[in-house]
C-alpha cells in the first residue's frame, strides 16, 4: 500500500470512528461522574433511614457495579460494537465461572440473606454450625465470630443462612436452669426455702416471673430440685455460677447434704 493510500485510510477510519470515540469517552466520563453521584446521594438516604450499617457498604458496592456494567454496554455500543454477541459470549463465561464457583456463590447468596434477614447483627452471641462465639463481623463471603477464649472462627455463610442457628442475644431477659440434688432424708422443704432465699438475695435474678423451685426427680442417690430464674441476658453466665457456688457453701452450714453416686455392697457368706 502507498503512503497516499495508507494516509487516506487512516483519515477515513479516524472520521468514521473518531466521534464515536470521542463520544464514547465523554459518556464514560460523564457516567462515572453521575454514578459517584448517585451512589452518594444512596449512601446518605441509607443512613439517614437507619439502615444496617453491615448492609451500606454491600449494597452501595452491589449498585455500583450494575451501574458500571450497564454504563461499559452503553459505551461499547456506541463504538459500533455488536452487543447481541457479546451479551452470549458475557453469558457463556458467567455459566462457566458460576459452575467452577458454586460453593463461594452460594456464599455470597448466604451472605446477601443475612444481611436483608437479620437473623442476627454485630456483637450477637450465636451459636451455629457446632461453633459459638460473639459476631464480630459479617463479610459477603463469611462471617467472622470471637469465642470467649478469643479464637476468631470463619463461618462461610452458605451453610450459615441455611443450618439451624441459635441466637442467644435476641431476647432482653433469659432464664436460668439449675438442677440440685439433696439426700434421701435431708428436709425437702428447708431445702427449698434454702434455695429460695439465695435466689431472693441476688439482685441480678429478676421477681417477675417468680423464681419456679420444684421436686423434679426421685434420683438413683438423690431428690433433685429443678429451679429456674430469669435474668437480663447479660448477666446469665454470673448468675449461673454464682448460684453454683452458694448452693455448696450454704448447703453445708444448713446441714444439707449434696449427695453423690454410691453403692451398698451385701457380702453374704
Amino acid at each position: 500500500m502507498k503512503p497516499e493510500e495508507m494516509v487516506d485510510s487512516v483519515t477515513n477510519i479516524a472520521l468514521v470512528y473518531g466521534p464515536k470515540l470521542i463520544a464514547a469517552v465523554v459518556v464514560w466520563i460523564i457516567g462515572s461522574w453521575i454514578i459517584k453521584l448517585l451512589l452518594s446521594g444512596l449512601n446518605k438516604v441509607m443512613t439517614k433511614s437507619n439502615v444496617d450499617a453491615s448492609l451500606i457498604p454491600f449494597l452501595n458496592s452491589l449498585t455500583g457495579m450494575i451501574l458500571k456494567v450497564m454504563l461499559g454496554i452503553t459505551v461499547l455500543g456506541m463504538l459500533g460494537i455488536e452487543m447481541t454477541s457479546f451479551v452470549a459470549i458475557l453469558a457463556a463465561a458467567g455459566l462457566a465461572v458460576g459452575m467452577a464457583l458454586s460453593g463461594t456463590l452460594q456464599n455470597f447468596a448466604g451472605g446477601v440473606m443475612i444481611l436483608l434477614f437479620k437473623p442476627f447483627k454485630v456483637g450477637d452471641f450465636i451459636d451455629a454450625q457446632g461453633h459459638a462465639g460473639s459476631v464480630k463481623e459479617i463479610q459477603i463471603f463469611n462471617t467472622i465470630l470471637k469465642t470467649g477464649d478469643n479464637k476468631t472462627i470463619i463461618l462461610p455463610n452458605g451453610g450459615l443462612s441455611t443450618g439451624s442457628m441459635t441466637n442467644f442475644s435476641t431476647e432482653e431477659k433469659r432464664r436460668v436452669d439449675w438442677t440440685i440434688g439433696i439426700a434421701y432424708g435431708d428436709d425437702i422443704d428447708k431445702a427449698r426455702a434454702v434455695i429460695k432465699k439465695m435466689c431472693d438475695a441476688d439482685a441480678r435474678i429478676l421477681k417477675d416471673p417468680e423464681v419456679v423451685i420444684v421436686v423434679s426427680a426421685l434420683a438413683d442417690s438423690s431428690v433433685n430440685f429443678t429451679v429456674r430464674a430469669w435474668v437480663q441476658a447479660p448477666d446469665y453466665w454470673g448468675v449461673f455460677f454464682a448460684m453454683n457456688e452458694n448452693v455448696y457453701k450454704t448447703f453445708a452450714t444448713e446441714g444439707l447434704s449434696i449427695p453423690f453416686p454410691q453403692m451398698d455392697v451385701h457380702l453374704h457368706k
